[in-house]
Formats: structure tokens, C-alpha cells, sequence
């Protein structure tokens, strides 16, 4: 087996597992697995890979993107994301601009949000 070919889990450092899992479960709607022996909460993410909340109190997040969904309709994933109480990013940089929390990149659209931890979460869809 090649690592081209493996599972894949995201590991996202957060301060209060708790929290976080309730956002990832209730705002986002992705399905909890179960905690691990270390406390990290696991969860279900497309093809085979997962979702690793580990619990790192005092923990800084990246500037950059920690992670990004590709979705078919990104303006409507906004709608249904907002209507769950997340709020979503603007930019107005020379480099990248969004309208309406959509950044326009070439043949791909964009927008980001925060978790409770800071982590930027991305929203893509190729045009």
C-alpha cells in the first residue's frame, strides 16, 4: 500500500474540545465519531479520511487555510452555513477580494470562516 493510496486524518490543535466539537457537529454537521483515549474528538470526513480535534489548551492556530471543503455550490453552502450561526470572512486585499464572502480565483470560488479556535476553514468550488 503507498501513501497515495492511504486514509488521511487532519489534525486540528484546539483549547476546548468540547466546544470545538460542538461547532464541527452542530454548525457544520459533521458526524462525531468518538473520543480517543488522548480526549481528541474524531469525525467522519469524506472518502476515508477524518477529523482529529486534539486538545491543545493555549494552542495558536495558523494564519492559513488549516483546511478546505470542495462543494458544488459554495454561495448556497454560505446560506445553510450562516443559517446555522457561522460566520464567514471578508477580504479586501490586493491580492484577494471577496463580495458577498466569495472570493473570484481563477476558475475557483472561495470563502473562509473560523472555528471557535481561530483555525480557517475554506469552502471551494471549481467553476
Amino acid at each position: 500500500m503507498s501513501l497515495a493510496h492511504s486514509g488521511v486524518a487532519l489534525m486540528l490543535p484546539v483549547n476546548d474540545v468540547d466546544r470545538a466539537r460542538q461547532f464541527y457537529s452542530e454548525s457544520l454537521g459533521l458526524t462525531f465519531i468518538d473520543l480517543n483515549d488522548e480526549g481528541s474528538a474524531m469525525f467522519e470526513l469524506g472518502g476515508d479520511a477524518q477529523l482529529v480535534l486534539l486538545p491543545r489548551p493555549g494552542s495558536t492556530p495558523s494564519e492559513s487555510t488549516a483546511m478546505s471543503f470542495e462543494v458544488d455550490d459554495v454561495t448556497g453552502e454560505i446560506r445553510d452555513l450562516e443559517g446555522r450561526g457561522v460566520v464567514f470572512e471578508d477580504y479586501d486585499l490586493p491580492d484577494l477580494k471577496t463580495v458577498d464572502h466569495v472570493a473570484e480565483m481563477g476558475s475557483e470560488r472561495a470563502a473562509w470562516f473560523k472555528d471557535p479556535d481561530g483555525n480557517v476553514i475554506c469552502l471551494h468550488q471549481q467553476a
